[in-house]
């Protein structure tokens, strides 16, 4: 099986590479031109094969410290706009003059959450991807921290990463940073070891893999393994290891830690619900609407809403919780936050008798709403 998972790396018809900030600038900031050019060297030659491949990179924040004199990443977002602004260009010089030896052009792909959730931007981000791989481009994929907010933020580039390789129907996404795997523990303790190959996402369970990233960018291994949830919950084989080995990763060789497509893809909807959107409100749910959303899969009712939370117009997603505060699903609501008080513990029927005909319908329609699992976002 695990062969089988490094080959479908091997023969991708489809890769998205995603490295990190860490592995591409020097400890005080300012890219490393060494490191850039390794890794483009690596994904030129996949690319002079024949496979369409997308660099998802990081680095544009780190690449800006250095000419702004910043010691290290700014906390507040504008400071970070600001950095990016002036280190996206110079990341983009460093990949245009790399793949140019290899006589390749790269094309500068910048998107926001919005890009691959609403309907329209997601067609518009696919469509560019699919004419950049049919004359010949190598697409460079990045937040746009310029003018993202932080409502419509990924927050780092790895579940970019994962959504973008569903986006273009990717066969494989390899994620490359500072760690070399995933290990079953830290791995400055002694007995840990690699995590060769992760067939289900239970056998995460347990595992620490807590932390924070580096200096210059946002991800640490939490990050990565949510990235490969995404990834192969739409069936995309997934490999992290560090950039240092990206070459042996991309063959196919047994580096890092491959992850299996899951057998029960889910819809586009439901994924980018789960992993692209950040909730604007909690609902409170009793047992019985906990069982009905969670175990059959039916819509959320008014009657089964116990509290709710938070600033959220309709269309908004928001998160459903047990009693207990556990968020077990999220969901597109259908009612405006200041609406929901009066309706809660009441039938859809009762509703329509007293309100009107437009009040007998779910709080959230079950095809708006997706159970999330343990780790989910």
């Amino acid at each position: 099986m695990t062969s089988d998972l490094r080959a479908a790396v091997r023969t991708a018809n489809r890769l998205v590479v995603k490295i990190g900030s860490s592995s591409l600038t020097r400890p005080g900031g300012g890219l490393d031109p060494d490191a850039v050019t390794a890794l483009s060297d690596v994904l030129a030659a996949r690319r002079i094969e024949g496979t369409d491949v997308v660099l998802v990179s990081s680095g544009a924040i780190a690449a800006g410290l250095a000419p702004l004199k910043l010691a290290r990443r700014p906390r507040d977002l504008a400071t970070q706009q600001a950095a990016a602004s002036v280190g996206q260009g110079a990341l983009m010089a460093a990949y245009t003059a790399a793949f140019a030896r290899h006589d390749l052009v790269v094309g500068q792909v910048l998107l926001t959450s919005d890009d691959v959730t609403r309907r329209g931007h997601y067609t518009n981000a696919k469509r560019t991807l699919d004419r950049l791989f049919a004359m010949g481009a190598v697409p460079v994929v990045n937040e746009n921290d310029t003018i993202a907010t932080h409502e419509i933020r990924f927050g780092d580039n790895d579940r970019l990463a994962a959504l973008v390789a569903h986006l273009i129907s990717a066969n494989a996404l390899v994620l490359l940073s500072d760690v070399d795997a995933l290990y079953d523990g830290p791995p400055s303790r002694p007995g840990t070891s690699r995590i060769e190959t992760v067939l289900d996402e239970s056998e995460l369970d347990g595992i620490d893999v807590g932390g924070s990233g580096s200096s210059v960018g946002t991800g640490g291994m939490v990050t990565k393994v949510e990235a490969a949830r995404i990834a192969t919950g739409a069936g995309v084989t997934t490999v992290l290891t560090s950039a240092s080995q990206a070459a042996a990763a991309i063959a196919g060789q047994d580096v890092g830690t491959v992850f299996a497509p899951q057998p029960r893809v889910r819809r586009a909807r439901h994924l980018w619900l789960a992993h692209a959107t950040t909730s604007r409100g909690r609902l409170m749910l009793d047992d019985g609407a906990v069982a009905a959303v969670v175990q059959r899969g039916k819509s959320l009712l008014p009657a089964g809403i116990r509290s709710v939370s938070g600033k959220f117009a309709a269309g908004d997603p928001v998160d459903l919780c047990a009693l207990d505060g556990t968020v077990v699903a999220r969901g597109l609501v259908n009612y405006d936050a200041h609406e929901l008080p009066e309706l809660l513990g009441r039938g859809t029927k009762e509703l329509a008798a007293a309100l009107g005909p437009e009040y007998e319908r779910e709080v959230i329609h079950r095809d708006d709403l997706v159970v999330l699992r343990k780790g989910t976002r």
